[in-house]
């Protein structure tokens, strides 16, 4: 086909503006591979990118979507051929490449990464970037020495798609998980996760002590500024918090004290330019670590056509879990 259905994000006279036309296949970017979009998913850095509200998109027009799944079309890459089933998360995708909200998709080849045999692919954009980012912070805890007998571990912005696939993968591989949420109507929802706990997040909003009552091992956070620093400042001696967003701003306001005098480490987890070796660690995990079940419990769908309004609800923390955009 010449045209295909897609959003598109153009220059406006003030900001930007979004709307789902027909895009020229013959506008695509370079690459090696060309794919058919038949799922993707909605993510915070998505909404940033629809509604305006942060400098996302570096490029334009641009089409939005950090994360798809689908079906090679054609490719000169040697790794893979037409009718392979492929995931591409990050590398720029929705930011400086053409992305993932589109019924194709052109792109190098060295960025994807296989759906896993026992994957759907509309499951694989079920965990998407949200979940991959989650069992990448699992990961790293680990590599640090965490374990189950370690202690609990938080995890912040729990009802979120970070925070609810990484209480299932956690509860699953026999940790202690406390949810923090500013949502406490979700209590239910999380303990059926997999939380032992649910604490308000407000507990972890105000200004942080250099050192505060040790409460927990680790921690995975999705937040930063000030609920990451309270974070750092409650980890055990020798603990680790895997930090991973930023919804509650960009700033850390704390001190060295959990570092110098605990031992506690930061552990910076970027989903979008990690190296192969760990994206494929982190999906072969997923198939074996994350209850098929509770997945789709809390995976939502929507089609191209909603993601305009569901942008902006999930920048105001009103969306629990997953949503998987139907393309194809």
């Amino acid at each position: 086909m010449a045209t295909f259905k897609a959003i598109r994000i153009d220059k406006a006279d003030k900001g930007t503006v979004a709307r789902l036309t027909q895009f020229d296949e013959a506008d695509l970017m370079d690459g090696d591979v060309t794919v058919r979009v038949e799922w993707s998913a909605l993510n915070y850095k998505d909404g940033l990118a629809l509604t305006g509200k942060s400098p996302v998109v570096r490029r334009f027009p641009m089409i939005p979507g950090i994360d798809l799944a689908g079906t090679v079309e054609q490719s000169s890459h040697p790794h893979w051929k037409a009718g392979d089933k492929v995931i591409c998360n990050g590398w720029g995708l929705g930011e400086t490449h053409l992305g993932a909200y589109a019924e194709k998709a052109r792109v190098n080849g060295d960025w994807l990464v296989r759906v896993p045999d026992s994957m759907s692919v509309r499951n694989a954009m079920a965990i998407g970037t949200a979940g991959y980012t989650a069992m990448l912070a699992v990961l790293a805890l680990e590599r640090h020495g965490i374990t189950p007998a370690s202690g609990p571990i938080v995890v912040t912005g729990a009802a979120g798609g970070v925070g609810s696939v990484a209480i299932s993968v956690l509860s699953k591989r026999g940790y202690e998980v406390i949810a923090s949420t500013g949502r406490m109507s979700e209590a239910d929802y999380l303990q059926h996760l997999g939380a032992s706990e649910v604490i308000d997040r407000n507990e972890l909003t105000g200004p942080a002590k250099p050192l505060a009552r040790e409460r927990w091992a680790g921690g995975i956070d999705s937040v930063g500024s000030t609920t990451l620093a309270n974070l750092v400042s409650m980890t055990k001696y020798r603990g680790a918090v895997a930090a991973c967003g930023l919804a509650g701003g960009m700033d850390l306001p704390t001190s060295v004290a959990p570092f110098i005098l605990r031992g506690v480490c930061l552990l910076g987890i970027d989903s979008v330019m990690c190296p192969i070796e760990l994206r494929r660690a982190a999906w072969s995990s997923l198939v074996s670590d994350l209850d098929s079940r509770k997945l789709s419990e809390i995976t939502h769908e929507i089609g191209l056509d909603q993601v305009f309004d569901r942008g902006s609800e999930i920048l105001e923390g009103r969306i629990r879990g997953r949503i998987v955009v139907k393309v194809a």
